[in-house]
Formats: structure tokens, C-alpha cells, sequence
């Protein structure tokens, strides 16, 4: 046995379905999916730990550090499966959650509903007190009636507070003097704002902490027992989560702040893809991940993600920006909708197969599962359509049961409609394609850029099963689908850096900008970030300082990249003419005609990370040596709406440069590639599979 060392890693992702566990040894991948246990999610992670250290022929002793990211805070809130949280807040902004931003994010709907608020009306308290935009006090907390409210709360059963107080984000004072007088007669977890999330903008703000309030009994309460289980198996290792901006934190860090965990598992995603995309020097690509609960897309330019300091968990309206719930964090950018091999197939009122975001997960499971689910989801679509093996599925280690699906979808879907189980299967399957096609269309929109110019990289237990299929709804002519796809979060979770950005919101023209000032803000931005850095590394650290800055007037700000180094004097000419630079980039031209039109300084950001040894680099290959065929089964061709008679290949039978023409499915232990009609897939050095539409091959 070995000893115990930092070259030995592992990361565990805990999806709403599956588990997914990679472990590196000294660049050996060894991997496993197995299923998540709701009611002591650190289960799973302790059986995938079992099953890889034992493939690696290893003890749980030798583990040098395990990272971990969950998507238990994002389905908590999805499914608000949280605490019961009180929300105290200031005199006059009970509602601020409800009344939102007063955008219609569909204009022309007339019956119109707004995202029920996290927190019930009944369950605000307010208490007089008021800090003003600059900082000032205007009117002393009403410390008394805190009390009053602490005594209501306590006589609630409430499990958390959350505080958000007006302009707490310039003077963090009532925030801090609340909690501490709630604190004296209360034993529950209280999160404040100024601290959650340091941003102007009440409403993103209060939403966010009491999004963090409502995920933090559960997510510390689980983060605990894991630490403690870990050492029980022999794992006496540190452990670190990573975050939704794609960089790692000390567990403490997670339990007192579970909302920055609210994109974790898609965040390890998205870094495995922009890995992905750096090895084979592709500029412009979509990621596409797909598990068992939900679907993320994710556009990286330049090998990296796209990033952004607030972003939507569950957008109730065709993906309509500004339907879902506004969290304001860093974070990787991305869409998630909720359809996931998991996601329950039905009809509406109006005779429409419908999928999600209501999820079988893993317990009950999909019907076929055998579980004691009854309802369809789209894992039982594709069992129907022959994309999956039965006696093959999680490396045989699931048996799936057809009939089981059949009859589920026959029931809930076929019989509404009067269609047989293979047409209703195709119809779920094609509703769920096509969500997740609108989805990568509105996220490119809204970045602006045009879907069809990307090369998707597919991942995720269910994903290579359905981006053939994506591809050719969005006009994509390439896809590659990387080795260990079925665990790439968790192998995105080795390659992610130890980072942590720190914000503040402090507005500030540029014709008053204070240098002092602002050296002393960033240096305390600083400060703060390099501290939950170097809890995990002493390696060398690089900042990246950015400042969002407007003309004023302006409702929204862009981000401005800035040397990391002190101002001086010549400060606001630099931050001035890097603004307009910007800006031209964003938006074609500089505004600066007008007079009058002064540009400010909204948030200041420092982002600090250890430096990640770079990947090796591949070239793609188009392949020209055909594979032949000795295995067929009956898989569902969506081209003629038919089963046909498909190519059945082992994904380790295949060498570099093999090419198996479409229609096929290459199978593996974890998930399986289907190639459709219009594509061949041919293997690359690395391991990956590109499939590639027939007419645009080499």
C-alpha cells in the first residue's frame, strides 16, 4: 500500500440521479456512476469511493484530497425542497421579492405569472431601520423590535433567517447588529446579505441570501456527515468544494455559504469542456450536459467559459431570461432546463407531450428502473427506441425492465393520444430534444452569437445519447464526446483551480473617483480572496481585477479587465478610455457624443486561482479507416421514423483514426454514443469520439 499523497485525487459529483466518481491515479482515470441516496447523499459517494479504489487496486488511505461539487442546493431549490426560512428585512421592502423587478419577461402574455417567491409573504418580517446609498445611517435600528421578531421566529420552527437590509452592500452595520440579536435567542443558521452577496440591486440581493438561508441547514448538515464518513472509510484527507464560478473552497467556506455551491456540479462541467476544448484548439464551443435531473448548455470562447455575476435557477417561461430565480454570485454561465433522463414524461391540457421539470431521479426512479417508479421519463423513451441495452445499462450493473416502460408510456402518453409505445417514445424524445434546442438557441441569442458556428462537447450520463440528435436540430456539424463523458463534472472537478472571487458593489463616478479609495477597497478584495485560496494551495497565485462599469444613466453594467497593479493619479483617464474600448466591442460604437455623459464604476472584482498546468495538446482527426460491423440491434431512426438495424461497437474496440458510420451506437460502461444516420464517429488520439456530419467529412 501506498502512502498517502497529493498525486492521488478524487472527485465526486452528486447529480439528482446519479454519483459520479473519478479517480486520478498519477494520471490513470479510474470511474463509476452509481446511484444517489436521497436521504444520506454521502452514501453514494462512499460506495463510488469503494468501487474505484478497489479498480485501482488502492486503499481509501492513499486518497490525497477529494473535491466534490452537488447539485443538491440547485434541485432544493428547484423542487424547494429547503428549510422553512424567515426573511427580516427593512421597513417597507417586505415585498421586494415578490414585486421582482417589475420586467415583463414576456410581454405580450396577458395572463402572465410571476416565479412564486422563495419565501411566503407570512414568513418577512420587517423592522425599522434605514441605511442610506452612500453608506450613511438614516435611521437607527429598531433593536426592540428585533426581539419581538426573534421570539415569533423562534415560536415558527423556522430552520434559518435570512437578513437583508436597503444598502447593506455600502454599510453592513443593522445586517451584522440584526444577527446579533437574533443570534442570542436562536439556535438556527443566519445568513446575511452584505456578506452573501455585497451587490447593489435589492431584489437579486434578498433572493439571494434568502436562497442561501433556505439550502444552508441541509447543505451543512450533509457536508458534515460526509467529512466525518470520509474518515471513517479511511479517507483522512482534506476535503474542497467547488463553487459555481468553477474554482475550489475549503468546506467551511461551502457550509457558511451554500449558495455559491448552487452551480458546482455543472461548473466542474463546464471546465471539463473548455480542458476539452483547449486540447484540440476549437475557439468556439457549446457544452452540452446532460444527466440524469437536468440539461445544462454553457458557450466557451477562448477555451473558457463564459461567466457572469448573476444568473437564473429554474426559468419557468420557454427560457425566458428573467422567469426563473435571480442569483447574484460569480458564477460559469450557462442554461439549465430540467430534462434529464430522469425528467417525467406527461400531457397537458391541451393533448401536448410535455417533459419535466419534474424528475423520477433515483428514487423512485424511471419505470424501468424497477424501483417503484410508475410514471415515464426519458429514460424510459430511450430503453423503447433501442438506445439502450437493458442487460447493459451502468455497466450491467441496473437491469432495465422494457415492458415496465412500455406499459408506463402506453399509459400516461400513448393512451391520451392514441399512439403505440414507439410513437409515443419518439414523441417524448423529440420534445425533449427540441427543449433543449430552444434552450442552446436563446443562450446564444443572448450572447449574441450564432449556435451553429460552435462544436458541441457532449457529457453527462445521458447526453451522447441525445447531441446527434441536438446537433441536428441546431445545424451543428461536429460533436465530440470526450473519454469519461459519463463522469465529466467529476473529472472537471481534478482539473478545476483553487479560486475564489471576492465583489463589492461601491458606485463611483469617474469625475470623483477616489484613488485611495478604491486601492484600499481592492486591496480588502484581495486580501479576502487570496484567503480562501490558500486554504487549499501554497502554490503561486494570479489575480484578475475587474471593474463593471456604465455610462450613467444606464440600468446595466459591462466588465472591464484591469491590470493588476495600484491606481495612481492618471486613474481615471486609464479606467475612462479602457471603458470606451470596451464598450465599442460590446456595442459597435462609444456613446461619448452626449454631453454631459459621465461613465461610473458600479462593482469591483478580484478573482484569485492557482495556476493549472496546461493540457496536452491533440489534432482532430476525420478517420479513414471504416470499422466493421459484428453486433446489430434494433435502434429508432428518426429520419424515417422506423427501427433499423444498427451497429452495435465497444467503445475500447476502437483505435485512433477508426471510423463507424452512422447510424450506430458505441457503447461503454457509463453511457452510449448514438450516431444518427446523418453522422459517422470516428475515434480520436485522446480517446475522444468526434462525430461528424457525413456531408462535411474530410
Amino acid at each position: 500500500m501506498t502512502t498517502r499523497t497529493d498525486d492521488i485525487r478524487l472527485g465526486a459529483d452528486i447529480g439528482g440521479t446519479f454519483t459520479d466518481i473519478a479517480l486520478d491515479v498519477r494520471g490513470t482515470i479510474f470511474s463509476t456512476k452509481v446511484l444517489t441516496t436521497y436521504s444520506a447523499p454521502e452514501q453514494a459517494i462512499l460506495d463510488g469511493i469503494a468501487i474505484v479504489v478497489r479498480d485501482a487496486k488502492i486503499s481509501a488511505a492513499d486518497i490525497g484530497i477529494v473535491i466534490h461539487g452537488t447539485t443538491l442546493a440547485t434541485n432544493a431549490l428547484i423542487e424547494r425542497r429547503g428549510a422553512k426560512t424567515a426573511l427580516v428585512t427593512t421597513e417597507g421592502f417586505r415585498d421586494v421579492i415578490e414585486m421582482r423587478t417589475e420586467n415583463r419577461f414576456e410581454q405580450y402574455d396577458l395572463n402572465l405569472k410571476l416565479p412564486t417567491p422563495l419565501i411566503p409573504r407570512e414568513h418577512r418580517f420587517t423592522v425599522k431601520g434605514r441605511i442610506g446609498a452612500e453608506g450613511q445611517e438614516l435611521q437607527p435600528l429598531d433593536e426592540a423590535a428585533l426581539e419581538e421578531i426573534a421570539d415569533q421566529i423562534a415560536a415558527g420552527g423556522f430552520g434559518a433567517v435570512a437578513i437583508g437590509f436597503i444598502h447593506s452592500y455600502m454599510n453592513p452595520a443593522h445586517e451584522q447588529r440584526a444577527r446579533q440579536i437574533l443570534a442570542r435567542k436562536l439556535d438556527i443558521p443566519i445568513s446575511v446579505s452584505a456578506e452573501v452577496s455585497p451587490q447593489m440591486r435589492e431584489f437579486e440581493r434578498f433572493n439571494t441570501v434568502c436562497a442561501n438561508a433556505y439550502v444552508r441547514p441541509q447543505m451543512a448538515s450533509y457536508l458534515a456527515r460526509l467529512q466525518t464518513r470520509l474518515k471513517d472509510m479511511g479517507a483522512d484527507c482534506p476535503v474542497f468544494m467547488i463553487h459555481s464560478g468553477g474554482g475550489l473552497i475549503s468546506v467551511e467556506t461551502a457550509s457558511e455559504f451554500p449558495v455559491r455551491l448552487v452551480e458546482s456540479g455543472p461548473a466542474g462541467g463546464a471546465i471539463f469542456a473548455a480542458d476539452i476544448a483547449r486540447r484540440f484548439d476549437l475557439d468556439t464551443v457549446v457544452s452540452y450536459d446532460m444527466g440524469g435531473t437536468t440539461a445544462k448548455i454553457c458557450l466557451i470562447e477562448d477555451y473558457a467559459p463564459q461567466t457572469a455575476r448573476t444568473f437564473e435557477v429554474a426559468r419557468t417561461y420557454r427560457f425566458c431570461k428573467g422567469s426563473g430565480m435571480p442569483i447574484s454570485i460569480p458564477v460559469i454561465e450557462m442554461i439549465e432546463i430540467g430534462a434529464g433522463g430522469g425528467s417525467i414524461a406527461w400531457v397537458d391540457a391541451m393533448g401536448r407531450i410535455q417533459t419535466g421539470p419534474e424528475s423520477a431521479g433515483s428514487e423512485p426512479g424511471p419505470a424501468c428502473y424497477g424501483r417503484g417508479g410508475a410514471r415515464p421519463a426519458i429514460t424510459d423513451a430511450d430503453l423503447v427506441l433501442g438506445k439502450l441495452d437493458p442487460d447493459n445499462f451502468a455497466g450491467g450493473a441496473i437491469k432495465l425492465d422494457a415492458a415496465a416502460s412500455q406499459g408506463a408510456i402506453t399509459r400516461d402518453v400513448g393512451a391520451r393520444l392514441s399512439l403505440n409505445p414507439l410513437s409515443a417514445a419518439f414523441g417524448i424524445s423529440e420534445v425533449v430534444d427540441e427543449n433543449m434546442a430552444n434552450a442552446a438557441r436563446v443562450h446564444a441569442v443572448e450572447n449574441g452569437k450564432n449556435i451553429s458556428d460552435n462544436v458541441m462537447i457532449a457529457f453527462g450520463g445521458a447526453a451522447p445519447l441525445h447531441a446527434a440528435r441536438l446537433c441536428e436540430k441546431l445545424g451543428l456539424d461536429q460533436c465530440l464526446v470526450p473519454q469519461g463523458a459519463g463522469v465529466g463534472s467529476a473529472i472537471g472537478f481534478l482539473k478545476a483551480p483553487f479560486g475564489y472571487e471576492a465583489l463589492a458593489s461601491k458606485l463611483m463616478r469617474l469625475s470623483q473617483f477616489k484613488v485611495d479609495e478604491v486601492n484600499a477597497l481592492l486591496d480588502d478584495l484581495k486580501a479576502s480572496a487570496e484567503s480562501f485560496v490558500r486554504a487549499g494551495t501554497s502554490g503561486k497565485i494570479v489575480r484578475e481585477i475587474t471593474a463593471f462599469m456604465r455610462y450613467a444613466g444606464q440600468g446595466w453594467e459591462i466588465p472591464v479587465a484591469l491590470p493588476d497593479k495600484p491606481f495612481g493619479e492618471d486613474a481615471a483617464a486609464a479606467l475612462a478610455d479602457a471603458f470606451r474600448k470596451n464598450y465599442e466591442r460590446f456595442f459597435g460604437r462609444a456613446i461619448d457624443g452626449l454631453d454631459g455623459l459621465e461613465i461610473e464604476v458600479v462593482t469591483w472584482s478580484v478573482k484569485a486561482s492557482d495556476e493549472r498546468p496546461a493540457s496536452a495538446k491533440h489534432k482532430i482527426t476525420t478517420g479513414t479507416r471504416n470499422v466493421p460491423v459484428a453486433v446489430t440491434r434494433e435502434v429508432f431512426d428518426p429520419g424515417t421514423g422506423t427501427m433499423q438495424t444498427t451497429a452495435i461497437v465497444e467503445r475500447t474496440s476502437l483505435s485512433a483514426g477508426d471510423r463507424v458510420k452512422g447510424p450506430a451506437v458505441i457503447v461503454e460502461r457509463e453511457t452510449s454514443t448514438v450516431v444518427t444516420t446523418p453522422f459517422d464517429a470516428v475515434m480520436q488520439s485522446d480517446g475522444a469520439i468526434l462525430m461528424i456530419r457525413k456531408e462535411s467529412a474530410a
